[in-house]
């Protein structure tokens, strides 16, 4: 083997890793949606839990990457242990596809058909597809769909680069002395665990086990236990991921451990004992592309088999190896592991965000009992809230931020963009209850007393408010399109009786029912309540315009032409204006 043949090695190499990598994020890109639906799907039953860990992983090609998406997801409350467990045994099943993939390069025949299966055959048709897709589409999804196919057609290629630059070593002593060593149970899992370790994919080493196996000098007694340790050594990305998360977190990467490496353990004792006592032939044979992704294909299966009924007691591993222990309530972050799956990354934002609703809603409401009674203790309750509306606010603005600079398709942009707007609503409205709560100590303090009849005014004004404070979340958190129309209505209510207590106070004034100081508080509490359903209408409107209607003529023919916008107009009006 010249040092051409070397160099040629490890370009093919790289154009595989390349591929692989390329393939892997554009397929993450083009499910982001399917990932989002099956993550919503997911239940603590196993078979369910299996099936989604199986079903991503054959689709982004990467055992490490569902890994380390499962351990972002823990760490960000989106998925518990028991559910992360099963997941994780269906991505180890799941990364054997691309075995089956590469070991179509080892047809033979001179059929016109099985001609056509080698990927050689096939794979330039499909970079011609792929570029046509990516340079000459406009959508991101055909774009993504392009980038696929030429990430493919890339592993492909350095795949044969691999194979034919190795095919010289057929005659090389020494070649054929390593893989006489790694028959070694021990040796073999090391060698596999080590690679693998060091390129981050169990895919990408069988794939390198599948080219030195094109030699015909890689027996199935030296494949079988490399195939073994590669399952140990792709545990390294997760593990590596966990680095900083929560301890349920931590817990995921140690499960996926502890599974390969109780799998491995079971197996090699089992694959020990037949080698030494019954050797089979078949460990001697010349192992076939085909014949490792079986292998890869049984190993995995069989772990599975083996841990399924089991998974009970791995958690209870991994909560010995990580105790629990007391901590201080921590508020909610966002895991940037989440980043590689935007469409995941924004359902996490979103979450977030209707709690950041939750709060700002909450605030208010406790504000307006400040209003009839105020304590420090109630005070400082809506200042706790309005504390943790501006964490949403940082937290959630400075991750959509980062989430920008990712490939993001039309659909998910739009909807970054809504979340930082509304993000800026919510965060606005507790600054009102803040401003509210103010008033508040001012009355108190001040010992200024609101008439009956100005106390039976505001109430009726922060009923309204309240009720276009839940229709405004309840639009939000759900996409709820009917409570979103509901808002531009009473939003116009809250107005007129804003200008009516304004009125009725200046008269008040007149006739010397009211002080001139406590006339300025009361100007600030109906500014801040008309402002809160101002920004509630804002929110209302986001969540129609990412309905995909046009919001300015929606808003104008709802307060002109629309039927549904006059009855509720009615109905508003009815219930909270005299």
């Amino acid at each position: 083997m010249s040092i051409f043949d070397v160099l040629t090695l490890i370009g093919g190499l790289c154009l595989f890793l390349f591929g692989m990598d390329v393939m892997g994020q554009a397929l993450e890109r083009r499910a982001g949606n399917s990932l989002q639906h099956l993550l919503g799907k997911l239940t603590t039953n196993k078979a369910a839990g299996l099936l989604t860990g199986l079903g991503v992983t054959s689709v982004i090609q990467s055992s490490s990457a569902t890994t380390v998406m499962v351990v972002g997801f823990v760490n960000s409350g989106l998925m518990t242990l028991k559910q992360a467990i099963n997941v994780i045994m269906g991505a180890n099943i799941g990364t054997t596809v691309t075995a089956w993939i590469l070991s179509l390069g080892g047809i033979e025949g001179d059929a016109l058909f099985l001609q056509l299966l080698k990927p050689m055959s096939f794979t330039p048709i499909l970079a011609f597809i792929g570029i046509i897709f990516y340079m000459f589409c406009k959508s991101d999804k055909k774009k993504d769909t392009g980038t696929i196919l030429l990430g493919f057609a890339v592993l492909m290629f350095g795949m044969d680069i691999m194979t034919g630059s190795v095919s010289g070593l057929a005659d090389v002593p020494e070649f054929q002395n390593l893989f006489i060593m790694f028959k070694n149970p021990i040796l073999g899992v090391l060698a596999g665990a080590i690679l693998t370790a060091i390129i981050q994919s169990s895919s990408a080493s069988v794939g390198i086990l599948q080219a030195l196996a094109a030699t015909g000098q890689v027996s199935y007694g030296a494949a079988i236990p490399i195939i073994m340790g590669q399952n140990i050594g792709t545990c390294i990305t997760a593990i590596l991921s966990s680095f900083g998360t929560n301890k349920n977190a931590k817990r995921a990467a140690l499960v996926h451990l502890s599974f390969n490496v109780i799998g491995t353990v079971v197996w090699l004792s089992v694959y020990s004992i037949l080698k030494y006592t019954v050797q089979p032939a078949l460990f001697d044979e010349s192992a076939t592309l085909g014949g490792i992704a079986v292998a890869h294909s049984a190993f995995n299966i069989a772990c599975t088999l083996l841990l399924l009924p089991m998974s009970s007691l791995l958690e209870k591993l991994a909560y010995k190896l990580v105790p629990e222990t007391k901590q201080p309530e921590q508020l909610a972050e966002l895991d940037e592991r989440l980043l590689a799956t935007p469409a995941v990354a924004l359902e996490r934002c979103h979450a977030l965000a209707s709690d950041m609703g939750r709060c700002a809603a909450i605030s208010i409401s406790d504000a307006l009992k400040c209003l009839e009674k105020y304590s420090p203790e109630c005070a400082e309750g809506v200042k706790s809230y309005e504390e943790k509306t501006d964490h949403y606010e940082d937290i959630i603005g400075t991750y959509l931020v980062k989430l920008s600079s990712a490939q993001l398709t039309a659909a998910d942009s739009n909807e970054s963009a809504k979340l930082l707007k509304i993000i800026g609503d919510f965060e606005r409205i507790s600054d009102h209850s803040m401003n509210i709560v103010e008033s508040a100590q001012e009355l108190s303090t001040k010992k200024l007393v609101l008439s009956d009849a100005a106390k039976q005014e505001l109430s009726r004004l922060t009923g309204a408010v309240t009720e276009i404070l839940s229709l405004s979340c309840k639009a939000f958190a759900d996409n709820d399109i009917e409570a979103a129309r509901d808002v531009e209505p009473l939003e116009e209510i809250i107005d007129k009786i804003k200008d009516q207590l304004r009125t009725n106070h200046i008269k008040r004034l007149q006739q010397g029912d009211c002080s001139i100081e406590g006339g300025f508080v009361w100007a600030d509490l109906l500014t801040n309540l008309e402002r809160t359903s101002d920004h509630c209408s804002n929110i209302a409107a986001c969540v129609i315009d990412a309905a995909d209607m046009d919001l300015h003529r929606s808003v104008r023919e709802m307060k002109s032409e629309s039927p549904y916008y006059k009855q509720k107009y009615e109905v508003y009006a009815a219930k909270y204006l005299n």
